[in-house]
């Protein structure tokens, strides 16, 4: 299996960082295997790849590019530059990090992807980093970029919620849960990052990441000893936009809105993650909170400096109740 060997003072001194560029390489490789993991995401897809698919038609070169970088166990370094971590950067300042790689390095990166020789033209080309850089620029600026408040919005309360966990239950717990049946902490400081058979890697005092994205995607990068990122797919109940829909007769009941918010909190969520899954205010949010906390519906508590909201008994037998009836 790969693991890391993580020291105390890194994984002290980690942190979350929301990446536009991370978020964009993760809608690359969604759209170069055309499959979605939820109704959202096939929605999205339906809606973008005809487009993509007519760009990379337009440039045969981008096209082999793509299919050599994204390989079947690992990409090529230049197209997942680790973050900084110091700040949080826009797209276009992260992704200079891809064009400016040295142009010789780009073949080897991609023999590694592929897992040999890398054909021609490829092999003759001088200008992968920027072409790559160029590809990723469409992809942002075409399917990313429309819906990236929303996005940004799924990202900041997937990491309300990680961190809530980290409070809650500790650091092996949150990383169990990080990538369900790749990533699991297995003691003495070390983390198993993939299950496949990479040789370990030992990261004592370097910064290390880790970065949300909502495509079903994830990977891991580092630049040296200085910093390392682990990149995982937001949980489900965030990534897939569609979530439950409220009955008719609930939302006759309450109000659309109200009854938006309500279906949602079969599991503890933040008022952060709600503005997210329903699109609505954080202002509007809050007042069907009170209105619903005041109703005896819905219950508050706090998980580290996160106050989570959830149904009650009473809120459950509501759903379910005007969910039975839409379906009688």
């Amino acid at each position: 299996m790969g693991w890391w060997q993580i020291g105390t003072d890194s994984l002290a001194g980690s942190r979350f960082v929301v990446s536009p560029l991370a978020e964009t390489v993760a809608a690359l490789k969604t759209l170069h295997a055309a499959s979605g993991a939820h109704p959202g995401e096939r929605a999205w897809l339906t809606a973008r790849l005809p487009a993509y698919r007519a760009r990379l038609a337009a440039e045969p070169l981008d096209a082999l590019l793509v299919r050599a970088a994204i390989g079947p166990t690992w990409n090529a370094d230049f197209l997942t530059p680790t973050p900084t971590g110091d700040r949080e950067r826009s797209f276009e300042e992260e992704v200079e990090a891809v064009r400016a790689v040295e142009p010789t390095y780009a073949v080897p990166q991609l023999e590694v992807a592929v897992g040999g020789p890398v054909p021609e033209p490829l092999r003759s080309a001088r200008d992968l980093p920027h072409r790559l850089a160029g590809v990723l620029e469409w992809v942002w600026r075409e399917t990313v970029l429309p819906d990236w408040a929303r996005r940004r919005r799924v990202l900041e309360a997937d990491v309300v919620a990680r961190t809530a966990q980290l409070a809650r239950d500790g650091w092996a717990a949150a990383l169990d849960e990080l990538c369900p049946g790749k990533m699991r902490w297995l003691g003495d400081g070390r983390l198993q990052v993939n299950p496949r058979a990479y040789p370990p890697r030992r990261f004592d005092g370097g910064r290390l990441l880790f970065v949300p994205v909502t495509p079903n995607k994830g990977w891991v990068s580092w630049e040296g000893t200085e910093r390392s990122a682990i990149v995982y797919a937001c949980s489900g109940a965030l990534a897939d936009a569609t979530g439950p829909v409220a009955p008719q007769a609930l939302g006759a009941l309450l109000g659309t809105a109200r009854a938006g918010v309500l279906v949602r909190l079969e599991s503890p969520k933040s008022t952060s993650q709600l503005v997210a899954l329903t699109g609505q205010g954080l202002g509007s949010v809050g007042r069907h909170l009170k209105v619903l906390l005041d109703a005896g519906l819905v219950r508050r508590g706090r998980a580290g400096r996160s106050v989570l909201y959830e149904w009650t008994e009473a809120g459950a037998v509501l759903v379910r109740a005007r969910g039975r009836a839409a379906g009688a």
